[in-house]
């Protein structure tokens, strides 16, 4: 069983939590002694290195990077004006949007309209989304969705707006800003805020149910709110019906038309829900029952809409939108009952097709493939899970709809899609603000990634239990919980390379780099993991189970679950590995200066020395360190009974990776060890992802941990709402109750 690790600053002898400052004794301690290095030279390493990641079998489609000389903030939506191929314009989610020449050697791009000052880019909001007038060359009107609110952050709501571009058409003047209209949105998520033309010249805008998990005030189902539905407006408006402060038109099509036309996002008053309006539902409505359809389209030879609508906490749904349907949320995730009470609500539209977390955490809707590059997409849908990085695609989607995974090369991140005057579709990354292009998919020449371990060079021919020579063992202060197993790790660097220190203390594996871990459970190890930077600068996760002899241990195709003895083992996949390996934490994990600035006895030489000390030593870095290990940050070791515990090292060996600034997590949470507590974002805020039941639950309630989703998660194995949720079968006791004491400590977020 793995123990506890804790977080101490060494430098200083203090450690603050929550305003409180706990000594570790007197500073006028004995004079540290110096550091020792535990190997004497490097190890030179010419067989564990990681070469250009292999494909496996044949691709249907890759992702070739595009514009390589652009890279772009936090971009959330790319199109093209009506008939014109000749640029591109790109939404970026603080609040610009940037045009840029369709030519793949293009260096610059130029302002198209910055509305940075108004635009509120707080979690999920921002400029979401950005669609031109179909007679964009005769009028100039462009049509903005974004998140704004007042000062000092009130009032938080989605705009939606018509700019006017200048005569050359080459800028929008912000000062041509009609606003169509307001939705209120009681929080930070689950905004929705697409926006395109369809087919029959009308807007349709794409609102999520308003955020706080499970939808408790039942948006997606009352159609006497613009939140948690599709919606379709005619903005050909009149000169004289503008000047009567008419911004829109009811299609005659939409189901509630006739009914008055709802202010600011929800029927005159609405706003407590104590009434209906006084018709059946807001007339703007197209369908409803959605709970973030975060990416649509359309079709561009049917006219078919189709959708990616997020789910909460276990089902993300395709969905083929129709005027008039209820899809289901919040009485159906997916295709699974939410909400028994509702559940047998007739004329619920269940979606095309939904996956659960094996595959993925948050869908992210693409276009339907027209294009001529790839004939065998020809009808698919595309689409990606912005969580594990899986490219998908749902071939014949309104007849079997098949789901195939097109790629092997996930790619976490991806935050929209795009199409251009040629029907060829474009995926838009948010993390590293690069743009990639679907291209035809290729046959591998060369062998895949080796079968077995014993193969790999990372592994002794005579046994694989045992490493090859070149490669370094390592351990670190603080483990991610894995289900109880005991684990032992190595680090190999190709030959005259080195590893890059940044000024928090991250570290940066060169190309070619290679972690192994092993997993023993009741002293037989089952699995042995590989972390492999190949040289054409992607990351990969490969997975090997022992055979039952123990001789060798064989690479895994997919994630599997194997009952062990009393354990229920979980095999991940590669694209699970991805999951938690983020781009946000820089891929590798356990090597940081925080996680390794610690004493370990070097098997080779007997010698005990300290890790970073010792990696420096030998020249495994790219510069001198920057302090002694004494005054460089580390994680307290488990068994020093001079330092503090805290639940802050806890938290950053096994939520940070996720739970930080550009991670996969969702909501404004940081969880860092060196991250001041008011800084978190945590304490008292409300849950984005559901409640669990629990009244007046929060991520942290101070002094409450029966009130804090922090704990909550810890104290359950549901595959829906446990943390961290991959492999993670069993509830680390140990781990919860010192998250409990953490915040049974704190007695107020001040």
């Amino acid at each position: 069983m793995q123990k506890l690790r804790a977080f101490a600053v060494i430098a200083t002898g203090l450690f603050t939590l929550a305003g409180c400052n706990f000594g570790f004794g007197d500073k006028s301690k004995p004079t540290t002694p110096p550091p020792q290095s535990g190997l004497e030279q490097r190890p030179a390493n010419d067989k564990c290195v990681a070469g250009k990641r292999p494909a496996v079998g044949t691709d249907l489609a890759q992702l070739q990077a595009v514009f390589p000389n652009l890279t772009f903030n936090q971009p959330l939506a790319m199109v093209q004006a009506p008939n014109s191929n000749e640029r591109w314009y790109m939404a970026e989610k603080p609040g610009r949007v940037l045009a840029f020449a369709n030519t793949a050697a293009t260096t610059q791009t130029t302002p198209f309209i910055d509305l940075t000052a108004q635009v509120d880019d707080r979690s999920e909001g921002g400029l979401l989304g950005i669609a031109f007038h179909p007679d964009y060359a005769a009028n100039g009107y462009v049509f903005l969705s974004y998140t704004s609110s007042d000062s000092g952050g009130a009032n938080f709501r989605s705009v939606i707006a018509r700019f006017t571009a200048n005569a050359v058409r080459t800028a929008l003047d912000t000062s041509t800003e009609l606003v169509l209209m307001t939705v209120a949105q009681p929080y930070d998520n689950h905004n929705g805020g697409g926006i395109a033309f369809g087919p029959d010249g009308f807007l349709y805008i794409g609102f999520g149910d308003g955020g706080s998990g499970g939808d408790p005030q039942n948006h997606g189902q009352d159609s006497g709110t613009l939140l948690g539905a599709m919606l379709r407006v005619d903005v050909n408006v009149g000169s004289s019906e503008l000047a009567s402060g008419l911004r829109y038109k009811i299609p005659s099509g939409n189901p509630f038309n006739g009914s008055p036309i709802c202010i600011n996002g929800s029927c005159p008053n609405q706003i407590n829900k104590a009434s209906r309006c006084s018709g059946s539902g807001c007339p703007e409505i197209f369908a409803w029952g959605l709970r973030n359809p975060w990416r649509w389209s359309f079709d561009r030879l049917t006219g078919d809409l189709w959708a990616g609508d997020v789910g909460q906490n276990a089902w993300e749904e395709v969905d083929l939108i129709q005027v008039g349907k209820n899809y289901g949320w919040n009485c159906y995730e997916g295709s699974h009952v939410y909400t028994p009470s509702c559940a047998s609500m007739p004329n619920l539209v269940m979606p095309i097709t939904d996956y659960d977390r094996n595959v993925g955490t948050s869908i992210t809707g693409g276009y339907v493939y027209r294009g001529s590059a790839i004939p065998a997409l020809t009808g698919t849908y595309l689409f990606a899970d912005f969580g594990s990085g899986k490219i998908l695609g749902l071939s014949d989607p309104k007849g079997a709809a098949t789901r195939n995974e097109l790629t092997t090369t996930p790619m976490s991140g991806i935050a929209a899609f795009a199409q251009d005057s040629d029907g060829e579709v474009y995926a838009i990354n948010l993390y590293s603000g690069k743009i990639f292009k679907f291209a035809p998919g290729t046959k591998v020449a060369t062998p895949g990634f080796p079968q077995k371990l014993s193969d790999t060079g990372c592994a002794a021919g005579t046994d694989p239990k045992e490493v090859t020579s070149g490669m370094i063992p390592f351990d670190v202060n603080s483990p991610l919980w894995s289900d109880g197993a005991d684990k032992k790790r190595w680090l190999a660097l190709p030959d005259n390379t080195t590893i890059n220190i940044d000024s928090s203390h991250d570290w940066t594996l060169p190309p070619g780099s290679i972690l192994r871990k092993d997993f023993y459970l009741d002293s037989k190890i089952v699995e042995t993991r590989l972390l492999a930077h190949h040289t054409d600068g992607d990351w990969a996760g490969y997975s090997y189970e022992w055979n039952a002899d123990q001789s060798d241990a064989d690479l895994l195709a997919d994630s599997k679950s194997v009952v062990i003895g009393t354990h229920t083992w979980y095999y991940p996949s590669g694209s699970d590995c991805l999951r938690c390996h983020t781009i946000a934490a820089g891929r590798s994990l356990g090597p940081e200066t925080a996680q390794l600035n610690r004493d370990y006895t070097y098997p080779t030489t007997g010698k005990i020395g300290n890790q970073v000390f010792t990696f420096s030593s030998i020249g495994l870095f790219d510069a001198a360190l920057s302090a002694s290990p004494a005054n460089l940050p580390a994680l307290a070791a488990p068994d020093d009974a001079s330092k503090a515990l805290t639940a802050r090292a806890y938290l950053h060996a096994n939520c940070s990776h996720c739970h930080r600034p550009g991670g996969p997590g969702r909501g404004e949470i940081d969880l860092r060890y060196d991250v001041a507590f008011n800084a978190m974002g945590v304490c008292n805020k409300l849950p984005d992802t559901g409640d669990l039941g629990v009244v007046d639950a929060r991520v942290f309630s101070p002094g409450v941990p029966e009130k804090s989703l922090v704990s909550l998660r810890m104290h359950t194995t549901d595959v829906t709402t446990r943390m961290p949720p991959l492999a993670r079968n069993r509830v680390d006791e140990a781990g919860a109750a010192l998250i409990d004491a953490w915040i049974r400590s704190v007695a107020s977020c001040g």
